[in-house]
């Protein structure tokens, strides 16, 4: 098993779960130069990732889909049985519809891909540990377009299939909600503050009988409201 690390003060603790060196190498790297960020531990094969987060209870655990042993999807599934608290996100190359739908159904709070930029990773790390939810806006993509393929899928004007009296601006947010965009971005493309899109985002979760943004996302697209 990987060493861990002691972890700094009033930082997100972060497991690193890939077993690619180099690829972790760069990520770790990464997580060290981020002073919002605690390298807790690292681990190499889905077993791994397992036993170090029940026993370091990390914030965040970055998991890629392609390990040994266990992948990434089977132990997301089994950290999430485990009752263990921390938000997982997906940190991978892979971008097919079966393994996109396939983590989230595991458990995985956010999907971001791997070659999106520094800023982006940061803000997917941030977003899930605050248990908001993450979706890569390619990932975004790939679901829209695989419900606009299912049989009962039609093509109707935005928001048509609103059962859920969401207001115009709700949508509005669910929108870029459903495109990546954290809270602030949402607050400057709409021109509004903070606060009021916290409270459009706690409304939508409401109305749509949903714990987080990530799952939003995905029944925002799969039922045509945005």
């Amino acid at each position: 098993m990987m060493d861990t690390i002691q972890e700094k003060t009033n930082t997100i603790k972060i497991l690193l779960v890939e077993d690619h060196i180099m690829a972790r190498m760069g990520t770790a790297l990464f997580i060290k130069n981020n002073s919002d960020f605690d390298l807790a531990g690292q681990a190499e094969d889905g077993q791994q990732a397992i036993d170090l987060a029940a026993r370091l209870k990390p914030d965040v655990i970055l998991m890629d889909i392609g390990l040994p042993k266990i992948d990434g999807i089977e132990a997301t599934k089994k950290i999430k049985e485990k009752g263990i608290d921390s938000a997982i996100l997906m940190l991978t190359s892979r971008e097919s519809e079966e393994d996109v739908f396939a983590a989230l159904n595991a458990g995985a709070d956010g999907y971001i891909m791997k070659g999106s930029n520094l800023e982006s990773l940061t803000n997917a790390i941030k977003s899930v540990n605050q248990k908001a939810g993450w979706l890569d806006p390619m990932i975004a993509r790939i679901v829209l377009g695989s419900m606009q393929n299912t049989p009962y899928q039609t093509k109707k004007e935005k928001g048509e299939n609103n059962s859920y009296g969401l207001t115009k601006k709700e949508l509005e947010v669910l929108s870029l909600l459903s495109d990546g965009l954290s809270n602030q971005e949402i607050s400057e493309k709409l021109v509004i503050s903070i606060s009021t899109t916290k409270a459009h985002v706690h409304s939508i979760l409401q109305k749509l009988y949903l714990e987080d943004r990530t799952k939003a996302a995905i029944k925002a697209l799969k039922e045509g409201l945005i």
